[in-house]
């Protein structure tokens, strides 16, 4: 049974800029979000100085990473820059993780072997949880082990911020089950999305898993234009520029682009497939501001309106 809803909070991929960072902070969204990588193909920024940007930039909405590729980080590191920027922000971070693997050179520039992402990772987010107790702490892990480290003062949040799972395939959905606070699968159509929420309630009933605050998000990359099919272009052209691929395809199975009544058509879907937080990438190298106003301004009522 799909987790269906008609209420949503909206967030947006935004670089900690400072112009750019008050103009979302003015808006009726509830959260701004940064990714970043080690050393991939692209020119990019690192996740965690992103994340600290919007910590110095923001006085109001959540914030957080989609995403941090976890296992290249030592989780004492994580556990501390986390700790110190939740505190920073008045409880206000939430922590995206993922395990990486599209770019193979960061592994071999952290000295991480490809093949053991997913186990790092699953190591690394219960270790977290525990540093963030405030309390020493000794670790018997493959990966992580340690002996009588205490990582304090403790984040503000209670019992730490959310960790969130990314990710596109069962076995992220499972750590999403067994580990995570909640879900963010990205490069996903609504149907995939329901088809994720189903399979995640299965996989925790049959577990035993409360998903009672379990959080859904759903990362978009969103393009609105009067001119549909230049709305399609300009999302094409940009994946193509960040993942070196040919989108043109499969843009409707990825992506939410085209006119206005599209959008709006297409994000509601993503709600109606159970997702409760819709986390936006306006997909345009020239518009992109533009587009995330339209999109807060324009579609977002709508999309309320109809659901």
């Amino acid at each position: 049974m799909k987790a269906e809803t008609n209420e949503f909070s909206v967030g947006f991929v935004c670089q900690p800029e400072r112009s750019l960072v008050e103009t979302f902070e003015a808006l009726p969204i509830d959260s701004l979000w940064v990714g970043g990588h080690v050393a991939s193909t692209n020119p990019s920024p690192e996740a965690m100085v992103q994340l600290a940007g919007l910590a110095a930039l923001t006085s109001r909405v959540r914030v957080g990473t989609s995403i941090l590729l976890l296992p290249l980080y030592p989780p004492a590191i994580v556990a501390k820059q986390v700790a110190d920027l939740d505190r920073a922000t008045g409880g206000r971070v939430t922590l995206g993780v993922g395990v990486g693997g599209e770019y193979p050179q960061e592994f071999r520039a952290c000295q991480i072997p490809l093949t053991e992402r997913g186990a790092r990772t699953d190591e690394a987010i219960p270790l977290l949880r525990r540093l963030w107790s405030g309390e020493e702490q000794s670790h018997t892990g493959r990966y992580y082990p340690m002996e009588d480290v205490r990582i304090h003062p403790a984040p503000l949040q209670p019992d730490g911020p959310p960790i969130i799972v990314a990710g596109r395939k069962q076995r992220a959905m499972q750590r999403a089950v067994a580990l995570g606070d909640g879900w963010m699968p990205y490069l996903y159509s609504a149907r995939r999305y329901a088809d994720s929420v189903e399979t995640i309630q299965r996989l925790a009933e049959g577990s035993g898993r409360d998903l009672t605050n379990f959080e859904w998000f759903a990362f978009i990359f969103v393009n609105v234009h009067d001119d549909d099919q230049k709305a399609k272009e300009e999302t094409a052209e940009f994946l193509g520029g960040t993942y070196q691929q040919d989108f043109r395809s499969m843009l409707a199975h990825i992506a939410v682009a085209g006119s206005p009544d599209d959008v709006v058509s297409g994000l509601a879907e993503f709600a109606r497939a159970g997702a409760t937080h819709l986390v936006f990438t306006p997909a345009s190298r020239s518009r992109s501001r533009e587009v995330a106003l339209r999109i807060v301004d324009e579609i977002v009522p709508q999309v309320r309106a109809v659901l």
